[in-house]
């Protein structure tokens, strides 16, 4: 697996998910300020169950879209089994 590829997403759906992990961003930083005012560790828990909630649902949406998109396409280019594999790890970190 390699970071250096690149994928090229649609402006909107770029937009989609950035607006979503600007949102979390903001969600974590609502929790330091918790933290830092001692709040109760129950409410910083059910925050913290939402911020892991909304990271599910970007992993999800950009998994989706890794299917339908580059592991379709490379499929039809016959280079199916590697990106498979490499989608497989993936899921495999994902559900640990």
């Amino acid at each position: 697996m390699s970071s250096e590829k690149h994928t090229h997403r649609q402006a909107d759906e770029k937009t989609q998910l950035l607006n979503r992990l600007k949102r979390i961003e903001g969600q974590v930083r609502g929790i330091q300020k918790m933290v830092e005012e001692d709040r109760y560790c129950v409410d910083i828990l059910i925050q913290i169950s939402a911020i892991q909630a909304a990271m599910k649902k970007v992993s999800l949406n950009l998994m989706e879209n890794h299917t339908k998109h580059c592991v379709k396409g490379a499929i039809k280019k016959g280079e199916g089994d590697e990106v498979i594999s490499e989608l497989m790890e993936v899921i495999e970190k994902i559900v640990k």
